[in-house]
């Protein structure tokens, strides 16, 4: 038994399924960015307005990324520690703003947060003056909004994380809620913040449509948005290649210093007990309450504005709205399963020790989406039509763009599975599909069930890379909004827009639901 095991250690790590996985998002990402070099003919020097837009980014994302992250923090400990009517569907619909697409989000922060919005009204009935959604202010907020059902929903997952029998041990032991943060909480945030904080920071340094939509000035340009205007303003290739070579060198220090920061808080494995977390009285019930609410508020007012606007028109819409309804529904459960399963490689490679295979997975993060896309176009354009590969082409980026959430979600998942369990699997020589059935898909379900319905909801609004590939005869559900919109059908394009929003969310709470039975099994 004991040479079985030692030589189960010594197999090649390079052989592995998320070796092989890591090697191909090498390929890809950086496959399609020398494409793009050499096509433009070399990179071309920044002038002083890339240079502020990086400056944008930079200090925008990690605003955005340290207010989502502290933000989060009070909220997940309240829902993790009190219970109450609806509370599973509230967990549920707080993750709904980050699922949402971004045109669909920014009409609802523009009718609260804009000049005739909730908001300014408020502030103007008490004497104060209106406040903007436009400009930096308006982007910070927008990514917050996207970003903080996120972050609630990774730390959630940590304090969920924690064994039952640590909580009763620290009651009976005495502990006052002090010192259950001390000894139980700050831990497992050393551990689960770090990534939370590498993710928001990531999707805020890509940042494209937000910045289009609410800033897009010379003082709230990204530098996303300032490759998107190389491409299609100047068609200045070298220029673009440049800016994302930028981009990626800020997002590896990024990755960098989260996995310095990051500790693991080595509970140890429990008994899954169900139990409920102790729940301080006093000030702090009405902190969390408090916490719950004002998070809700801000998270759902703007969403439930555009069902209100949107919802009596739904019955009257097009077939063909329904038509790319079915199509955009198929295409997304394609690649929630291709990214949660790549994930999944990953995340075990990562277990066992495998580092790198991290950063492979976090590079769609650190990589232009434009630059990817235009590489393929780049690419294809000389095999075959891109348009006749829009949907596959599509199924596929949407499946890797998805992937670094996922893998950031199954990580801590899949270290603790691999600390707990991993030398008695290995001794018994458990491995392959069995392995797979028998003890990590039971023991991953849930995150899997999270990381799943993140993806499919994410493909499901997607409306980057079909631009690119643009295929009118077989539009999908975003790309006929962004139609109705250019054509000026108003009110078709916000019912189409509920309707989007509705399915998006369905997806969601398909997976994650049957994530959270199967962890419960």
């Amino acid at each position: 038994m004991a040479e079985r095991f030692r030589r189960l250690n010594k197999m090649p790590r390079a052989l592995s399924a998320g070796g092989a996985v890591a090697a191909f998002m090498f390929a890809l990402i950086l496959g399609t960015l020398g494409i793009v070099a050499v096509h433009a003919g070399g990179l071309s020097a920044l002038g002083p307005w890339d240079l502020r837009a990086i400056w944008f980014t930079i200090w925008q994302a990690a605003l955005s990324a340290t207010l989502s992250a502290l933000l989060a923090v009070p909220v997940a400990r309240a829902l993790a520690r009190r219970r109450f009517a609806g509370r599973g569907l509230l967990i549920t619909l707080l993750g709904a703003p980050f699922i949402l697409p971004v045109i669909v989000a920014v009409m609802g922060l523009v009718s609260v947060f804009g000049r005739s919005g909730v908001v300014n009204e408020v502030l103007a009935w008490a004497g104060f003056p209106p406040v903007s959604i436009y400009g930096w202010q308006g982007v910070i907020i927008a990514h917050v909004f996207f970003n903080l059902p996120l972050s609630v929903r990774m730390i959630l997952h940590g304090w969920q994380a924690i064994p039952s029998e640590r909580f009763r041990l620290a009651t009976s032991l005495g502990f006052e809620p002090g010192d259950i943060g001390r000894h139980l909480e700050r831990p497992m945030l050393r551990e689960v913040l770090p990534g939370a904080w590498l993710a928001v920071f990531l999707v805020c340094l890509t940042s494209f449509a937000v910045a289009l939509a609410l800033g897009g000035g010379p003082r709230a340009t990204t530098v996303e948005l300032a490759i998107y205007q190389a491409f299609r303003f100047d068609f200045d290739m070298g220029k673009a290649a440049t800016l994302a070579l930028v981009q990626v060198g800020l997002c590896v220090a990024a990755l960098l210093l989260a996995s310095r920061v990051s500790r693991p808080a080595e509970f140890g494995a429990g008994l899954d007990r169900d139990d409920v977390i102790p729940a301080p009285g006093g000030w702090r019930c009405h902190a969390d309450g408090a916490a719950i609410v004002l998070a809700a508020g801000f998270l759902l007012v703007p969403m439930l504005s555009v069902i209100a606007q949107g919802a009596p028109g739904i019955a009257s819409l097009p077939g063909a709205v329904w038509v790319a309804t079915l199509r955009s529904f198929v295409m997304a459960l394609i690649s929630a399963v291709l990214a949660i399963s790549l994930s999944l490689a990953l995340a075990q490679s990562v277990a066992r020790g495998q580092r790198w295979t991290e950063f492979a997975g976090m590079l769609p993060l650190v990589a232009s989406p434009l630059v990817l896309g235009t590489g393929l176009f780049l690419l294809l354009r000389n095999v075959t039509s891109p348009t006749q590969l829009a949907l596959p082409v599509t199924v596929a980026i949407n499946a890797i763009m998805a992937l670094p959430f996922a893998l950031r979600i199954l990580i801590p998942a899949a270290r603790a599975l691999q600390r707990d369990y991993g030398r008695l699997a290995d001794s018994l020589g458990l491995r392959g599909l069995a392995r797979l059935r028998i003890l990590t898909l039971p023991r991953l379900a849930r995150p899997l069930g999270f990381a799943g319905g993140l993806s499919a909801a994410l493909a499901m609004g997607d409306l980057g890379v079909i631009t690119l590939f643009a295929d009118s005869r077989n539009p999908t559900l975003p790309l006929k909004l962004y139609q109705l919109m250019n054509s000026y059908r108003m009110d078709d394009a916000a019912a189409c827009a509920v309707l989007l929003m509705t399915v998006s969310f369905a997806l969601f709470w398909l997976f994650d639901r049957g994530g959270r039975i199967r962890a419960a099994l």
